[in-house]
């Protein structure tokens, strides 16, 4: 229990952050139909970002509430002139676009940042760590851990309870119908575009601390954000994150057991639940929750 309780624990944070960008992800491709491969390089340039305001004598939480909204800044001016030409046509254009963007994005990381990592600390208050009961855990993953799920239920409360979280989902269902009643669906792209980046913000510069800053941080959780999105179901908010914890749990305890494994665990379960359900675990078309 020594050895499997810490593991259990770092599975959970770390599949907590696969369901918070996964949530983001989905966001963008249930209702424009994008798939944004470049969403882990805005994780990335969040990173970047904090570190630079961090570096200039910026409190280390300014730092954490002004870089997401500086890449969704970014993101937005992205997708009005880039991105918006391509919602009417096939998937693989903004595929494509988006991954040569995330290229082009990486390769300016190492221009300005250079190709290795750089040290992001979180600050002193977060530091050190606190007994469990079962294993001394570091105050900053705690703390991460908490952020996720305030992100989580913060974006649930937006979607399920407001005005504008409800005009998303009725967009996800019939864009045409919204259209029709007066809604400006082009706002409407746009702002969703940006809440998915602003969450990939706010987990890549919390990331950022745990996990390292280098110009491939955000991308290294990309793609077990894009399985994520497949095991839990697209269209569902609670299959995002019940995907996210499974895999998350799936690879630390494969990495405590059989290391050499841990890269394809998600894979494995992947495979199994498209076999059992196509559609993934709560996978219904077009719906958000």
């Amino acid at each position: 229990m020594a050895h499997i309780a810490p593991e259990i624990f770092n599975g959970l944070i770390l599949g907590a952050f696969y369901a918070v960008v996964a949530i983001g992800l989905s966001l963008i491709m249930n209702l424009t139909g994008t798939i944004n491969m470049a969403h882990g390089s805005f994780m990335t340039l969040a990173g970047y970002l904090a570190f630079a305001l961090v570096g200039a004598g910026t409190n280390y939480w300014y730092a954490l509430a002004i870089a997401p909204l500086m890449a969704v800044a970014v993101g937005i001016l992205m997708e009005r002139t880039m991105i918006r030409p391509l919602y009417r046509r096939d998937p693989v254009y903004s595929l494509l676009l988006t991954f040569g963007i995330s290229l082009i994005a990486e390769e300016a990381f190492r221009l300005i940042w250079g190709p290795n990592g750089v040290p992001f600390s979180p600050p002193k208050g977060l530091g050190g760590g606190i007994s469990l009961g079962f294993t001394v855990f570091p105050v900053y993953r705690l703390f991460i851990a908490g952020a996720l799920v305030v992100i989580i239920l913060a974006l649930v409360i937006f979607l399920q309870h407001t005005r504008y979280g409800l005009r998303l989902r009725a967009a996800v269902q019939d864009r045409e119908m919204i259209s029709a009643l007066g809604t400006n669906t082009q706002l409407l792209y746009m702002v969703n575009f940006g809440l998915g980046i602003l969450i990939a913000g706010i987990a890549g510069v919390l990331a950022a601390g745990m996990l390292g800053l280098n110009p491939q941080s955000g991308n290294s959780l990309l793609m077990p954000a894009f399985v994520t999105v497949i095991v839990g179901g697209m269209g569902s908010l609670f299959g995002a994150i019940v995907g996210g914890l499974l895999i998350g749990l799936a690879i630390s305890l494969t990495t405590l057991y059989i290391p050499a494994a841990s890269e394809i665990a998600m894979y494995v379960i992947m495979a199994v639940v498209l076999l059992v359900r196509p559609r993934g675990l709560f996978g219904e078309e077009g719906i958000f929750g």
